[in-house]
């Protein structure tokens, strides 16, 4: 090739105007298609009624169950994942031992097992009709179709966000640091507390943030397990199917409102989170 010839070299990214807009416009169509126009149809039918209507329905004993339920189901769920999350994820990147593939496939479980599976699992495990089951509920603290039941379902279902959030930070982050705080004295809770933990501040919270919005959406697992019992075991997303089989439309779609303003608080968080972590890089970077 002669060394006067021009330069060819395209960039991977680099395409016509017309296909970035045809491109463009092809995702907004899907997303308009796939999550905005239902999300409109959810307030549309909640308010067609009036304000005044909707927020009557959510004053419905079962409905403020329903929600009470969700709240304390996450608020028991997320922070024992959290810590179940951080214990594995300290466990995979800081020590070398036998079995860690296997530990991580375990980890992922959940994202390739169907929840009503899950739910299933806990009923013959924790059943009336099990062993253990029956000892429970003659001990008066029956896990089946009661609160325990639910948050250990919600539990395995998002067992996988905190840890897996960590995992790839905390494997680049590496060892030295750690290593460095214990050699020149420090224990390991202050290693942890000092070192350990403003590195992965930000994974950490977006996994929280994800296991939180998963908590209180899950629906299959909690079905199998929940018995769904009006005002006792009738969590947010299960209340809403029998308001919505019973053709109570308009009650049905203000609590299904109300879940889906919690997503969104869900999302401003996250990202929130996002663009703070995009900063603190930029400003490390800078320093």
């Amino acid at each position: 090739m002669s060394d006067t010839a021009p330069a060819t070299f395209r960039v991977a990214t680099e395409e016509s105007p017309l296909f970035q807009v045809i491109l463009t416009v092809i995702v907004l169509a899907l997303l308009v298609l796939l999550l905005f126009a239902p999300l409109v149809a959810v307030f549309y039918e909640a308010l067609g009624k009036g304000w005044v209507t909707a927020v009557t329905s959510l004053a419905d004993p079962e409905a403020l169950s329903a929600i009470r339920l969700t709240l304390t189901v996450a608020a028991i769920a997320v922070p024992l994942n959290t810590i179940f999350g951080i214990a594995a994820a300290w466990l995979i990147t800081k020590y070398d031992f036998r079995g860690k593939a296997l530990l991580i496939t375990l980890i992922d479980l959940p994202f390739s097992v169907s929840p009503v599976v899950v739910g299933l699992c806990i009923v013959l495990t924790f059943g009336a009709n099990s062993w253990i089951g029956a000892l429970l509920v003659q001990a008066g603290h029956p896990v089946v179709f009661a609160l325990p039941g639910i948050v250990l379902a919600s539990m395995i279902v998002t067992f996988p966000f905190v840890a897996r959030e960590l995992i790839p930070v905390m494997v680049e982050q590496g060892r030295a640091e750690e290593e460095a705080a214990l050699t020149l004295g420090a224990s390991g809770w202050r290693t942890f507390r000092t070192v350990t933990l403003p590195n992965i501040r930000w994974a950490l919270l977006y996994g929280v943030l994800l296991c939180n919005a998963r908590a209180m959406g899950e629906f299959g697992a909690v079905s199998v397990v929940s018995g769904k019992i009006r005002g006792q075991t009738a969590t947010m997303p299960i209340t809403i199917e029998m308001l919505y089989n019973e053709y109570l439309s308009v009650a049905a779609f203000a609590l299904a409102a109300v879940l889906a303003c919690l997503a969104f608080v869900t999302l401003a968080l996250k990202t929130f989170l996002e663009i703070r972590h995009a900063d603190a890089l930029a400003a490390a970077r800078r320093h």
